[in-house]
């Protein structure tokens, strides 16, 4: 309508690297108005020179990925685009990254700036802070410790934890909605009903001893050195892959459990007797690799996408319309935006992340327009692990490594 109305000539789109091509196909699909669109691919050198080359009479439509927009800043401010759009905004919900700063900077430039994002707060109100400071620093200013300052008090050791003041919440609130539009699935959109199951999977003795051992490890290894966030997650990260059957780096992972390769197996039989596609979400490499050796035993055809997968297109599409394409097997950091993913109806999480944004993208990926049938999630969790603190911390949308460096200094083990 901008366009139409003659207010704008030029977009610029700046969204993950992972989903430049979706923005190209929706505006083949939906664009009801002349419009010209490149993606900026290639060399630094290449992304310059196609945006200089932009001009003409119709709508001219820059994508770009954020680590991009940062290094073409100077060329950006050049071609002045009068609309930006950052797309999955909470990419720069952090105001000290050079991505944020890029996008404070250019973004004074246009005339309209917008932000699109289903996960605006994740596991804290004041990721609010830095997206906002794109769209309009007149809401809550340009100082992030003036803001959290005004709306949280930091709590827990060393008082790093932001906790909103309860006072502050109405102001926040409405402040918040002042330039917003919220549109949930319930009111937007005719989808079916979900349904979360957790089944639980014992490790075996042999794995579960090598567990309970990495436990005491890890423990004992925070005594000898400053308990932070960082240092909690790199030792859940190892017992996060022994819960997954592995140990190690990927390049040299030992296999240490099946269990959980074994629940999921059950689980893919039952979906090809009822003759239904099946969506794999795993975190780690050696897991997936694992899952692939599995499916090829079997015979089932599948799709796949990770880190390290080009052609993400052609995966989608093959498991999307081609029947003899059973299962899709995603790893949680790549494929839980951009895509569709409703010709199934069912999605085994075999391990998660401990963030809240991956989690819910992900989930969203068979949820969403297209979907008909009830939706399935189905979490593989190892009994007496650090899996049912994910889980629980992902269901009540806490700040895990907060909670377990308090753990901690309140004398507890939080790898228990």
């Amino acid at each position: 309508m901008l366009y139409l109305s003659g207010k704008i000539q030029r977009v610029l789109i700046v969204a993950l690297l992972s989903i430049l091509s979706v923005w190209d196909e929706e505006f083949r699909k939906f664009a009801a108005f002349d419009y010209t669109l490149s993606v900026l691919t290639g060399t630094g050198a290449k992304k310059a020179d196609t945006l200089r080359h932009m001009s003409g009479a119709s709508l001219q439509v820059a994508v770009v990925n954020y680590e991009s927009a940062w290094r073409l800043e100077t060329e950006i401010t050049a071609w002045h685009p009068d609309l930006i759009i950052a797309d999955e905004g909470h990419k720069i919900k952090t105001h000290n990254t050079r991505q944020s700063k890029a996008m404070y900077r250019i973004g004074t430039f246009a005339k309209y700036r917008l932000l699109l994002t289903g996960t605006i707060i994740t596991n804290k109100a004041i990721d609010v802070f830095s997206q906002y400071k794109f769209l309009s620093p007149a809401i809550f200013g340009n100082s992030f410790y003036a803001f959290r300052n005004r709306y949280f008090d930091m709590v827990g050791y060393g008082n790093h934890t932001p906790v909103m003041k309860k006072s502050m919440e109405p102001e926040l609130t409405k402040r918040l909605h002042s330039i917003a539009y919220r549109a949930t699935k319930a009111e937007c959109l005719d989808l079916p009903a979900v349904t979360d199951i957790i089944r639980v999977v014992e490790l075996e003795p042999s794995a579960m001893k090598v567990y309970r051992d990495l436990v005491k490890d890890s423990f004992a290894e925070l005594g000898k050195t400053e308990v932070t966030v960082t240092n909690i997650l790199t030792r859940l990260l190892r017992l996060s892959q022994l819960t997954g059957g592995f140990l190690g780096d990927d390049g040299s992972a030992q296999a240490i459990s099946a269990a959980k390769l074994a629940a999921l197996e059950d689980i893919i039989d039952e979906a090809r007797q009822e003759n239904k596609k099946l969506v794999v979400i795993a975190r780690f490499i050696p897991e997936i690799k694992a899952i692939r050796k599995l499916l090829e035993k079997q015979s089932i055809d599948y799709s796949c996408i990770t880190g390290e997968v080009k052609d993400r297109e052609v995966q989608i599409s093959r498991f999307q319309s081609d029947p003899e394409v059973q299962v899709f097997i995603g790893q949680i950091a790549t494929a839980g935006l951009g895509i569709t993913l409703t010709a199934a109806s069912t999605m085994v999480f075999y391990s998660t992340d401990y963030s809240m944004s991956n989690h819910e993208q992900a989930r969203a990926r068979i949820h969403r327009v297209g979907q008909h049938e009830n939706c399935t999630y189905i979490y593989l969790a190892a009994k007496g692990t650090v899996d049912e603190k994910v889980l629980k911390a992902l269901q009540s949308k806490a700040d895990l490594a907060r909670s377990l460096v308090d753990d901690y200094r309140h004398g507890l083990n939080p790898f228990s």
